[in-house]
């Protein structure tokens, strides 16, 4: 159940009512190798903010489509798994010509809510350059709004990140 809210606005995460009935949590992470290139640095060689957004995009939809969820499937299905919320701490610069694993894992879905937990990491030490959380909803694309239940095939699937 969702508080109403303008058409053109989604309403905050926790006015989401949650389902108890699925409630799933992922331990192992799911890792992405970046490189930095030119197109993702300030003038000084420093990895933009934007970049950061972009490899965590592509390491979850990556993620997703290692569980057999292709997010152009879910697209044509009329679903979309929009972020509502965003998190980030930046713990060391990633510069020009370095090398990096973006890591992400499912730490929570409750109802239509799935959080998702980040870091990104060098690649050959436990040196932490950012860690995040992102909360995604699934939307009905049609309507734009935030469905009652995760699609079937779409809950099915992100419950084999659980195991």
């Amino acid at each position: 159940m969702v508080m109403s809210h303008s058409p053109s606005q989604l309403p905050p995460s926790q006015a989401l009512v949650k389902d108890d009935a699925l409630h799933a949590k992922t331990e192992r992470w799911f890792e992405y190798p970046v490189k930095v290139q030119p197109h993702h640095t300030d003038y000084a060689g420093i990895v933009w903010h934007g970049a950061y957004l972009a490899w965590l995009e592509a390491a979850r939809v990556e993620c997703l489509h290692s569980i057999g969820i292709d997010f152009a499937d879910l697209v044509q299905a009329g679903c979309d798994l929009p972020v509502v919320e965003l998190a980030l701490r930046y713990h060391r610069p990633l510069q020009l010509g370095q090398s990096a694993i973006v890591k992400t894992q499912m730490r929570e879905m409750t109802g239509v809510r799935i959080d998702w937990d980040y870091e990104i990491q060098a690649l050959d030490s436990p040196e932490i350059y950012l860690s995040g959380r992102v909360t995604l909803v699934a939307v009905d694309r049609a309507s734009g709004k935030v469905v009652r239940r995760l699609p079937p095939a779409v809950k099915d699937a992100l419950i084999k990140l659980t195991r």
